[in-house]
């Protein structure tokens, strides 16, 4: 069974950055896309960015289009982590943030439902 812990979640000023992490234990990790989703109160979930496996490297990174430029994921399977580097936060992006992970290749990237292992959840407060 395949288990995701976030870290790395917090409270930050507007316009500051944030590093998240996430680790995967019970599985092969170089095999999984992985992706990052938040959730804010009252809102539904939603896609940040996603690394997607296709057998070939390097793999690809998605982004929501708002976040293009501000934020990067990046994965390191030596160390069964993937990291989600947050720049110029904004206070609209207060949320938990969620890591997700699929075996495999995932046709809709931005859809919740395609990944089939999820962390807890680490929260992210953005306010001055």
């Amino acid at each position: 069974q395949v288990q995701l812990v976030e870290s790395g979640g917090g409270s930050v000023q507007p316009g500051g950055s944030l590093r998240l992490s996430c680790v995967a234990s019970g599985g092969t990790f170089s095999m999984y896309s992985m992706g990052w989703f938040r959730q804010a109160p009252g809102k539904e979930r939603e896609f940040v960015a996603a690394i997607i496996w296709s057998g070939v490297r390097p793999y690809s990174a998605y982004y929501a289009d708002s976040l293009k430029g501000r934020f990067t994921i990046s994965k390191d399977d030596a160390k069964n982590t993937v990291y989600l580097q947050m720049n110029t936060l904004k206070p609209e992006e207060t949320a938990v943030y969620y890591c997700a992970g699929r075996r495999g290749g995932v046709r809709d990237y931005n859809d919740s439902a395609e990944y089939d292992f999820w962390g807890q959840g680490t929260q992210v407060i953005v306010s001055s």
